[in-house]
């Protein structure tokens, strides 16, 4: 499924999308349409598209941000997401015992044991953290590893009846530590660029990986990235635009 979303800046098009549609922003791809940078006498403007997978839809987009049903449901999904809970490690019900026993037998069969536990817990979502001395393996380069299985887990989750549920993975805080590593490789091939006054094509990356980078330049006047190729892990390019 495809839809659009508009908003002052990329961020706001994709915070919009994601709470319009009820989906973390790891859950859905994004196509940049249109950038209208702000000038003395007008707004920015973003026009993205929204690509969904297999995930289900919690509202129907609205595309006018004084619709009042949509900003009510974007309110609805914010209240009942609630805060992360951290300290308690250990599982509290059936559905974290199963997930974590799950974790557990997954590694110990690919001949990576190591202790799981609970890193966080929301009303829709669930952290799960490994502690293995295998880490690096499973992570794996740029994190394509745990990636594969956090979706094996985001999947027996479903089967478990949880389809509402995200569940992250993370080990040796991986997660925190990627997305400084993308902010400052973001800002690094900006600088590239405005010296060269060309472009850069970056590696190729997962949906939220490259919104990292979106959203990190966004706000770089004479600098523009735009998505380029198929499937989940498609390439940023980062060109240079010019001052207008």
């Amino acid at each position: 499924m495809e839809f659009e979303f508009e908003g002052r800046t990329e961020k706001e098009a994709i915070d919009r999308a994601a709470g319009e549609l009820g989906l973390e922003k790891d859950d859905f791809d994004v196509e940049i349409l249109e950038t209208q940078k702000s000038g003395l006498f007008k707004k920015g403007l973003v026009r993205i598209r929204v690509h969904v997978g297999n995930f289900t839809v919690n509202s129907k987009p609205k595309h006018h941000s004084s619709d009042t049903g949509g900003e009510m449901e974007k309110e609805r999904i914010g209240k009942s997401a609630g805060k992360a809970v951290f300290g308690e490690p250990a599982p509290q019900n059936d559905f974290e015992t199963k997930m974590v026993e799950f974790t557990s037998g997954l590694i110990e069969r690919m001949g990576y044991p190591g202790t799981i536990t609970v890193l966080f817990r929301e009303k829709y979502k669930l952290g799960i953290k490994i502690e293995s001395s295998h880490s690096s393996i499973l992570i794996g380069k740029k994190g394509k590893n745990l990636d594969a299985l956090q979706l094996l887990l985001n999947i027996y989750a479903g089967r478990l009846g949880k389809e509402d549920v995200r569940v992250i993975l993370d080990t040796e805080n991986y997660r925190i530590r990627r997305e400084e590593s993308l902010v400052r490789l973001a800002y690094n091939v900006a600088e590239k660029v405005r010296e060269s006054k060309g472009s850069i094509l970056l590696e190729p990356m997962n949906p939220f990986d490259r919104w990292l980078i979106h959203t990190t330049l966004n706000d770089i006047g004479d600098v523009e990235t735009k998505s380029e190729g198929d499937g989940l892990y498609k390439q940023v390019r980062v060109f240079y635009r010019g001052l207008k």
